[in-house]
C-alpha cells in the first residue's frame, strides 16, 4: 500500500474560499507528486487526496503540468527567500555562511519533501520545469554573490562563480545527508559544511 493509500482522503463537500481551496489542492498534489513522481501521478489521485471532484480540481488547474508548475514556483520562491533571510540575518560573514548552509539543510529536511520537486524532479526534460530549477539555483547564487562581491571586491564574474560553488555544495551535501539517513544531526551537519565553506571563502580576495 502506498503512502497515499495509507492516508485517509479528505472529506468531500466542504466549501472553501478560492484561495483556501487552491492551497488545499496544492497540498494534496504535493503529497501525490512526492510519493509517486510526476509521470505516475494522476489527476484522479490528486482529486481523491484533496477530497474534491475532478471538475473542481480542473476549475483551479487546467492540467497536471499546471499543478506541478504552481508547486514548483511556490517552493522555488520559498528556497530563495530562505537564502535571502540567511544572508540578511547578520553582518558577520562567518555566520552568514553558516545561516545559508542551514537554509539549504532546512529546505531539504522539510517533511513535505518539497525539495524533491525542485532538485529531484522526474520532469526535468520539460522546458518550463528546467527553466524554473535553473532560475532558482542562479537566483540563490546571485544573492550570495552580491555579498561576496561587496566584501571581497572581486569582480561580478568571480563572485558569481564562487557563489555557484557554495550553493551547489550546500544543495548536494544536504541531499546526501538526508538520503544517507541523517546519521549526523542537522545542526552538526550544517555546521560541518559551513566550516568547510568558510575556510575556503575566507581566503578571498587572494593576495
Amino acid at each position: 500500500m502506498t503512502a497515499i493509500e495509507q492516508t485517509e482522503a479528505r472529506p468531500r463537500g466542504t466549501r472553501l474560499p478560492r484561495r483556501a481551496r487552491r492551497n488545499q489542492l496544492l497540498g494534496a498534489a504535493q503529497e501525490v507528486f512526492v510519493a509517486q513522481g510526476y509521470h505516475a501521478a494522476a489527476m484522479d489521485d490528486i482529486a481523491e487526496r484533496a477530497g474534491v471532484s475532478k471538475p473542481v480540481l480542473y476549475q483551479h488547474f487546467p492540467g497536471k503540468l499546471d499543478l506541478y508548475l504552481a508547486l514548483l514556483d511556490q517552493h522555488c520562491e520559498a528556497l530563495l527567500q530562505a537564502v535571502r533571510r540567511a544572508l540578511e540575518s547578520t553582518t558577520d560573514n562567518k555566520q552568514r555562511v553558516a545561516a545559508t548552509m542551514d537554509a539549504y539543510f532546512g529546505f531539504v529536511e522539510d517533511e513535505g519533501g518539497a525539495f524533491r520537486l525542485v532538485f529531484e524532479s522526474d520532469l526535468t526534460n520539460e522546458p518550463a520545469v528546467r527553466e524554473r530549477v535553473d532560475k532558482v539555483s542562479l537566483d540563490c547564487a546571485q544573492a550570495v554573490s552580491e555579498v561576496i562581491a561587496e566584501d571581497t571586491k572581486l569582480s561580478q564574474e568571480q563572485s558569481m562563480l564562487l557563489a555557484v560553488g557554495l550553493c551547489g555544495m550546500a544543495q548536494i551535501t544536504a541531499r546526501y545527508w538526508l538520503g544517507s539517513g541523517q546519521r549526523i544531526p542537522r545542526d552538526a551537519a550544517a555546521k560541518l559544511i559551513s566550516s568547510l565553506s568558510w575556510r575556503g571563502i575566507a581566503g578571498f580576495p587572494m593576495q
